[in-house]
């Protein structure tokens, strides 16, 4: 089995591309599309966000903040999202080209910093590893990630640019 390894980071370029678009014959609603949470609160308690259909999640501020740090929180919720998307991204690509693949993990780190324009995410640093059958075609395997990095609609909504650093490992 042969392992790639990339590193992605964001600082961010404009792209607009939706990885939904890449599959051919998949059914999709016609845009726009609309999502709802509500978040819910009490002086002493964690938040509860909720969406029609999904179970409840809790949330509080981070440690950062001052909050109890054992909690998803809306920073941890933006790290998710990008790392969420990028997986799903690739998953779409990968199946629409009819790519091999076994195994897929992406982490993804966060930086929060003071701006002129006030604080805001200002890079996020996406590792992933792609597991792939001996063999594989490894420029394919990379252009797939690459295009799947491009394709990532909650990145495309960020300011951070992307910026797209790999390394190759071959399992033994």
């Amino acid at each position: 089995m042969e392992i790639f390894a990339f590193r992605l980071n964001f600082p961010r370029k404009g792209r607009v591309l939706c990885y939904w678009h890449i599959l051919k014959g998949a059914i999709m609603q016609e845009f726009p599309h609309h999502y709802s949470v509500t978040a819910s609160l009490n002086p002493d308690s964690n938040v509860e966000l909720s969406s029609n259909g999904l179970t409840t999640l809790q949330s509080a501020a981070p440690a950062e903040f001052g909050g109890p740090g054992d909690q998803w929180s809306p920073e941890t919720l933006l790290i998710a999202a990008v790392a969420d998307c990028f997986v799903l991204s690739f998953k779409a690509i990968a199946r629409a080209s009819r790519f091999g693949w076994s195994a897929l993990q992406c982490a993804v780190q966060g930086k929060l910093d003071r701006t002129p324009s006030g604080t805001q995410f200002t890079s996020f640093d996406i590792v992933v590893k792609l597991t792939v059958p001996a063999g594989s075609d490894e420029t394919k395997a990379r252009k797939l990630l690459q295009k799947a990095e491009h394709a990532c609609l909650i990145t495309n909504s960020l300011k951070a640019m992307p910026d797209l650093q790999a390394d190759v490992l071959f399992d033994t």
